[in-house]
């Protein structure tokens, strides 16, 4: 009975962080990539250009809030690789050429750190790069398929404005774009794994 009480005394004196179990802190993380998706919709839809949303680092967002509800590994894990090229992206073309954006800061840098987070928690398995080229190769089927042309979400529609005279067609700049991209996706699914394998538990 004593021992009972003292479990009970000292349970209640444990902060409320270190009550939550480890799954469900990493579920209630799900809100933050939902906010930021959210954030950018109605940015987006504020100035009729919601097709925007299906760049890879705005469905990512929608993707790791998913896979952090559900407590899908390859779901995090596919988002999370997709946020760090996404980042860079985002600085080289819309930061230099548009400035800030407080919507668009939370989905690309609150974005990148949850999912770094999650990913550490996680781990990173040998063919998660593998799952982010196909999700990629989905999404540009879609963007192709729904979004207007003027946009050229995730370059499905034409050339990339500058490289023209580099490319005779589109399916030329295509094949090097998907090439590049499953390259830069394979570095990064070795970088993450030797950072943090997947046989790794993290317990915060």
């Amino acid at each position: 009975m004593l021992t009972l009480r003292f479990q009970t005394e000292q349970s209640r004196s444990q902060p409320l962080s270190e009550k939550i179990l480890p799954e469900t802190k990493l579920r209630l993380l799900g809100l933050l990539p939902l906010v930021f998706f959210s954030a950018q919709a109605i940015h987006y839809l504020q100035i009729h250009q919601l097709g925007h949303m299906l760049w890879m680092c705005n469905v990512g967002n929608l993707l790791l809030a998913i896979g952090l509800f559900s407590q899908s590994k390859p779901l995090i894990r596919v988002a999370s690789i997709w946020m760090i090229p996404g980042l860079f992206i985002w600085i080289i073309y819309v930061v230099l050429a548009w400035g800030v954006f407080f919507s668009s800061t939370l989905a690309h840098v609150g974005g990148l750190i949850v999912g770094i987070y999650a990913v550490r928690r996680v781990g990173m398995d040998r063919f998660s790069w593998v799952y982010a080229f196909v999700w990629f190769l989905l999404i540009q089927l879609a963007s192709r398929l729904i979004t207007p042309a003027n946009l050229n979400v995730n370059l499905a529609h034409h050339i990339q404005a500058g490289w023209e005279q580099r490319f005779d067609a589109y399916w030329q700049f295509w094949l090097i774009l998907v090439s590049l991209i499953a390259l830069i996706l394979w570095v990064l699914g070795v970088i993450l794994r030797r950072a943090w394998p997947a046989d790794v538990q993290v317990i915060d």
